[in-house]
């Protein structure tokens, strides 16, 4: 026998994420061009624009008014790309082995 209030239970649904702050500003335009880059790529490949007000279709139409690299770039100048950089390690020191 099956009963109503096992199979009409609710799941938990997520909670979406919290904002989070603005990146610190880019301030080498080498790691900048990297950064937004980067992020274009991922834009290409179907990647949401954070910007406020872009819409999915204004990115995917071929009549497109911004252009992925254009939304890449202004999403790093404002903040909203959170990158980091590798550590390095100096040429002369090796890993035991």
């Amino acid at each position: 026998m099956v009963d109503e209030n096992t199979t009409n239970q609710e799941t938990p649904e997520a909670s979406p994420a919290p904002p989070q702050p603005p990146a610190p500003p880019i301030e080498s335009r080498f790691l900048f061009v990297d950064v937004a880059a980067l992020r274009a790529k991922q834009l290409r490949r179907g990647a949401r624009p954070r910007l406020a007000g872009l819409a999915d279709s204004e990115t995917t139409s071929p009549d497109a008014p911004h252009k992925p690299e254009r939304i890449a770039m202004e999403e790093v100048r404002q903040g909203l790309i959170h990158w980091e950089l590798p550590d390095t390690k100096p040429h002369g020191e090796e890993q035991p082995a």
